[in-house]
């Protein structure tokens, strides 16, 4: 009993460890176009010499691999942005002036003597962004949520101030507000938020009302004055097409990475309950040879025969009838 209670004691802290690993290397963050955010490396090989060791790359919409860093300086084909990127002293990714551009995949590698040490860190961020378009006497806001692959999260606006004469909408990652323009002032959109869950891990953003300047943000078409827009769409259709393309691929989603959780965990869940039926069935058998035995020796009672035995030579033996 003792030795089955240790096999299960240590199986358990097996499982634990194999679910915090596997935990620890998969993360994603979702951030406000114009942040700054920063990517962990979670499998850093320590005493480094400015991050000599550490290798981050890149995947985008186009599913190309582009080396950002390595060998303790950037890429030549991270020249682009690299004035926006710059690498911690625990060897973190920090992006400045987050765009939509930078949604994708971040991989950390570590090498050591040209070999590659641990797994790879993948990191999955996420881009949230909001537009503002006026038409006549109403204003449509929209917030989207840019993601790798396929989106996994709803949006919604929340209103705090006034909410008469207003209509939402709600799409795939995505949310209008259309809004009458005489209810919609500096102070009325700081009481507008953007609220992004992610809708496996439950994990809340809200972001307040503040959109980007662009060219294209105050569109004016034409439409009645008393209808409303409840049409919500992404801004960027080869983006969602890019999207749409790469669902048809082989490679794993963003939020893949659950599954390298649930693979080992069901493997040890598995090995325990092969271990613990084993046990069962060896202590079962035995059980059953011991009320064997008991019962032959039962019947041997019951015919008058009684041996008798020493541990000397097999002569010395009697048999009494």
């Amino acid at each position: 009993m003792a030795e089955f209670r240790w096999i299960v004691m240590s199986s358990f802290l097996m499982l634990q460890v194999l679910s915090f690993r596997a935990a620890a290397l998969y993360s994603s963050f979702t951030v406000r176009d114009g942040d700054e955010v920063t990517l962990p490396c979670e499998n850093m090989i320590r005493d480094q010499d400015e991050c000599n060791s550490t290798t981050w790359l890149f995947i985008g919409s186009g599913n190309t691999v582009v080396p950002l860093f390595q060998n303790g300086k950037f890429d030549e084909a991270a020249k682009d942005k690299s004035d926006r990127l710059s690498v911690s002293e625990n060897c973190s990714l920090i992006i400045k002036n987050v765009t939509d551009e930078d949604v994708g995949r971040y991989i950390c590698r570590q090498f050591r003597s040209g070999r590659q040490q641990g797994p790879d860190a993948r990191v999955y961020l996420s881009v949230v962004t909001m537009t503002e378009q006026k038409s006549n006497d109403e204003v449509m806001l929209s917030c989207s949520v840019w993601t790798h692959r396929e989106c996994r999260h709803t949006v919604k606006w929340l209103n705090e101030g006034n909410q008469d004469d207003q209509v939402t909408s709600q799409r795939t990652c995505s949310a209008g507000l259309s809004i009458k323009t005489s209810h919609l002032d500096q102070k009325s959109k700081s009481l507008l938020k953007c609220e992004v869950t992610h809708r496996y891990t439950k994990e809340v953003h809200q972001f307040t009302f503040s959109p980007q300047s662009s060219d294209d943000a105050t569109k004016t078409t034409t439409k009645s004055p008393t209808i409303l827009s409840t049409s919500t769409a992404r801004n960027k259709s080869e983006v969602t097409n890019n999207q749409t393309a790469e669902n048809n691929t082989n490679e794993k989603k963003p939020e893949g990475w659950w599954r390298l959780i649930v693979v080992p965990v069901g493997l040890a869940a598995l090995i325990i309950s092969v271990v613990t039926v084993n046990i069962w069935t060896r202590t079962t058998g035995n059980k059953t040879l011991t009320e064997e035995n008991i019962e032959r020796d039962d019947e041997d009672e019951d015919d008058g025969t009684v041996n008798y035995e020493n541990d000397g030579d097999p002569s010395a033996s009697v048999s009494l009838d």
